[in-house]
């Protein structure tokens, strides 16, 4: 069932520009002209926002997923240990009610982490206890079947493949290429304990190639859609092996060699060394505008050059980098609220306040932000790190939380313990 609501849309008031009547030139409006024109505002030209509502059959204890064009719903288990993944259909724009696909039988054990769409398969991937070992199961995304299950988690490959990286409890494990349709391994390529297995994706954010880093230091670049070895690199010369750890970022390759004082930097095509950073103890490296985003472990932030390695500007305080879109990065500080700041510069934009970011479907969906209201309602924003400022997209009454976003279209659980999806009128 779908339930039509009247919106309150507003934007924040910083951002709101002062309106100005406009002034009156040539004849006067006859008095029954200006009632007519303020009935036709008040009545049709400005009418109010409306969102549709939709119930989503789910029991307090499930678990909703948005992805693709549907909902997936993962029952918990009922007291025979059975257990459900139940497809539903998005509600058209018109307001129709959330329509149900088909239900599949679950494996009884694990805990369910994600369901999504890709390459024509409904993906569930879970994790099983005490070991941690993950598995995906697909299924046919118009029947519900199963076509397969395998251990580990999938990526999508050039070519319409998957790459699945299976690792086990000691660190080892196994990446493999997999037809989507059939399940059918084509080929694996054993990861060693602690090889750290690193990807570079292409423009359409599919794996092209991965990297394993060897405990004696070789360092190896695999085709994610054959397995075959392109090339490798010895970073520890000589007879002896230490803990080092790599990154692929554009088309970089970066190691942290043992200590996690410096950066070193190779060409991902060639493995030639380009440069060397002191940063300390970094624990990721993002792009970010252009540049290199290195966060240490402790806090702060380190911007470098990527093709020399120099420090353009740093942070060293708290700050944590939350987001980096088209240039700017969204960065917040413990007990305080979100900073935009230049990447270039690190000059500060603007200040966009106290918001918790929601899950977003995509890279290119717009960041949504939410926050609970002095009413108990909750305001849901779209954070605009380019023009710098808030949006209110909607206040909605009766949030619980648990939020997934692909605007204009929200997924969350209510107070009542149910599970609804809104699709806004933006």
């Amino acid at each position: 069932m779908s339930i039509i609501e009247l919106g309150e849309i507003r934007d924040e008031p910083a951002s709101a520009p002062p309106v100005h009547r406009p002034r009156a030139v040539g004849r006067p409006l006859r008095s029954a002209t200006v009632l007519f024109l303020s009935l036709m505002v008040l009545t049709g030209a400005v009418p109010p926002t409306q969102r549709t509502v939709s119930v989503v059959p789910a029991s307090r204890m499930a678990t909703a997923y948005l992805a693709g064009d549907g909902v997936f719903v993962v029952d918990p288990p009922t007291p025979d240990g059975d257990r459900y993944l139940t497809a539903y259909a998005q509600p058209a724009p018109t307001g129709a009610g959330v329509r149900r696909r088909w239900q599949t039988p679950l494996a009884r054990t694990g805990n369910y982490l994600d369901v999504r769409v890709e390459r024509g398969l409904v993906l569930a991937l879970a994790v099983n206890a005490p070991n941690r070992l993950f598995q995906t199961t697909a299924f046919d995304t118009a029947t519900g079947r199963q076509r397969w299950q395998h251990p580990g988690g999938t990526q999508p490959t050039p070519g319409g493949g998957l790459l699945v990286t299976n690792g086990r409890e000691d660190g080892s494990g196994t990446m493999s290429g997999v037809e989507p349709d059939t399940g059918l391994v084509l080929w694996s390529v054993p990861i060693p304990p602690a090889a750290s297995p690193t990807y570079h994706l292409n423009p359409e954010g599919q794996v092209d190639r991965f990297v394993l880093l060897q405990p004696t230091g070789e360092v190896q670049v695999h085709d994610a859609g054959t397995g075959q070895l392109l090339r490798s690199i010895d970073t520890l010369p000589g007879d002896r092996s230490a803990y080092q750890r790599v990154q692929i970022v554009d088309d970089l390759l970066l190691l942290v060699p043992p200590g996690s004082t410096r950066l070193v930097s190779f060409g991902l095509a060639e493995l030639q060394p380009l440069w060397t950073a002191e940063v300390t103890l970094v624990s990721h490296v993002l792009e970010c505008g252009g540049l290199l985003c290195a966060v240490p472990q402790i806090g702060g932030l380190q911007v470098l050059d990527p093709a020399t390695g120099s420090v353009r500007w740093s942070e060293p305080g708290q700050d944590v980098l939350a987001d980096v879109r088209y240039g700017r990065l969204l960065m917040t500080r413990p007990g305080q609220g979100y900073t935009v700041r230049d990447a270039a510069t690190g000059q500060v934009r603007t200040e966009l306040g106290a918001w918790s970011l929601m899950p977003v479907l995509g890279p290119d969906d717009p960041l949504v932000g939410v926050r609970r209201g002095d009413d108990g309602r909750m305001v849901v924003a779209e954070l605009d790190l380019v023009a710098g400022r808030t949006r209110i997209v909607d206040v909605l009454p009766g949030i619980a939380g648990s939020c997934q976003a692909s605007l204009p279209v929200l997924l969350c659980q209510r107070l009542d313990g149910t599970t609804a999806l809104w699709r806004l009128t933006r």
